[in-house]
């Protein structure tokens, strides 16, 4: 069952712009960081209040952590997916299995949610995120 909206994603070349707007502009605060393993910071959670974020991620960052290739980005392809917060997450990708939609297996996230993956009819991606007691959201 999906509880809320979770988050929104953008890729970026402009991060610390990004992040000025966002926090210095707009007034909102950064609720934590993902990390390369040397402590270099490439995603960005920028906390919306009840658990609802925008969360920014560089884009040679995050093609170093995850792979993939670092490509042109313009206006309209900055944005990349929405995640709603669900809960009991083994459940509900159940229901929609049986439902005939295509669901990734679940995996836990570095941010220690568990999480699984949906496309809509356009083939835009849909996160699925079930929010632990180590979740960095909720910490």
């Amino acid at each position: 069952m999906i509880k809320q909206l979770a988050h929104l994603n953008f890729f970026s070349n402009q991060a610390p712009a990004l992040l000025d707007f966002y926090v210095n502009k707009l007034g909102l605060a950064v609720k934590f960081t993902l990390n390369h393993d040397d402590g270099t910071a490439f995603g960005w959670y920028i906390d919306c209040g009840t658990q609802t974020f925008i969360e920014i991620f560089d884009q040679q960052g995050a093609v170093k952590q995850w792979g993939g290739q670092v490509a042109e980005l313009k206006r309209g392809s900055l944005y990349r997916h929405l995640c709603f917060e669900v809960q009991d997450i083994e459940g509900y990708v159940q229901s929609l299995t049986a439902k005939g939609v295509s669901v990734t297996p679940i995996r836990v996230g570095m941010d220690h949610s568990k999480q699984a993956w949906v496309k809509d009819p356009d083939g835009n991606d849909i996160e699925l995120m079930e929010y632990t007691t180590e979740s960095l959201q909720v910490q």
